[in-house]
Formats: C-alpha cells, structure tokens, sequence
C-alpha cells in the first residue's frame, strides 16, 4: 500500500508556496494552504517593527491566530508542514493548525524557507503541537529548489 501523502504550507510573501507547490509536483502528493482567516499584510511581518502582527504574536507564545478553514488530514498518512523561519520559529497560525488536528497514527515532516536561518527547520519546537504525530526531523530548503532534490531529499527520508 502506498502512503497517502499531504503537503500543507503557511505563506506570507509567497517564498515557502512555491517550494511547497514543487514539492508536491515532486513527490505527488496533494496540496493545501494554512490559511489565517485574517491574511497577513506587508506590514504585519515588519519584524523591525514591535508592534507589527508577527512580533506581537512572536513576543505572544500562547497566540493562536485563527484558521480561514479547517484542513482535513484523516485520509492522510504522511503531512508535510511548510513554513517560513520568523525568529527560528514557525510563525503561530502553524501552531494553529496543528493544535486543531487528529495526528493520531500520522507522520509530520516540517520544511521551512529562511534566507539565512536554519534553526527551527526541523520542526522539534513544534512536537508538543502535536504530540500523538510521528515525527520526521525536516529541514530548510532553499527558495530556488528544483523538484528532483526535492523527491530525493524525501526518498531518502524512509517515510
């Protein structure tokens, strides 16, 4: 039985939608937006700036912005998290996302783009988001990936 596979992406700019569209296309696998129901603006991920969305909600752990519609994993085996880097993190609607799901008997692999940043690619701080997940140690990926690193990189993963 091949695994029924899911790649699920948060964007703000478009970078990691991208990589996640490629993704997808590589590997087969379907694909799906984590939407917040209030859509980020260029100036909520100023992280120059303190009061903007994305500090506010960074200096927030407990903040859990709110989902424009739920994303269904049950017919899923294995769930790819997309993500870009904010502070080493994932951003909170990720947490969002995960916190609402049944992860039961599921396999998570996190990805994330960053210009610079690799920390908080692989998904650790995430687990207690989803603690009943099995988790796979994910990784950044580079804007510009092409989709046969892309299918090699998760080959070699042994999902």
């Amino acid at each position: 039985m091949s695994k029924k596979i899911l790649v699920t992406y948060f964007s703000a700019t478009g970078t990691t939608k991208a990589v996640a569209e490629r993704l997808a296309k590589a590997i087969g696998a379907d694909l799906t937006e984590i939407e917040p129901a209030e859509p980020y603006t260029a100036a909520d991920v100023d992280w120059r700036d303190a009061a903007s969305r994305s500090s506010v909600e960074h200096a927030h752990r407990d903040m859990r912005p709110a989902l424009a519609k739920p994303i269904d994993v049950k017919p899923y085996d294995v769930v790819f998290v997309g993500y870009p880097l904010w502070w080493e993190t994932a951003p909170r609607v990720v947490r969002t996302f995960l916190e609402n799901e049944d992860w039961a008997g599921k396999t998570i692999v996190t990805f994330a783009t960053s210009g610079s940043s690799t920390r908080g690619a692989d998904g650790v701080q995430l687990h207690d988001s989803a603690p009943a997940a099995h988790w796979v140690n994910g990784r950044r990926l580079a804007a510009n990936i092409k989709e046969p690193e892309l299918a090699k990189w998760v080959a070699g993963l042994g999902l």
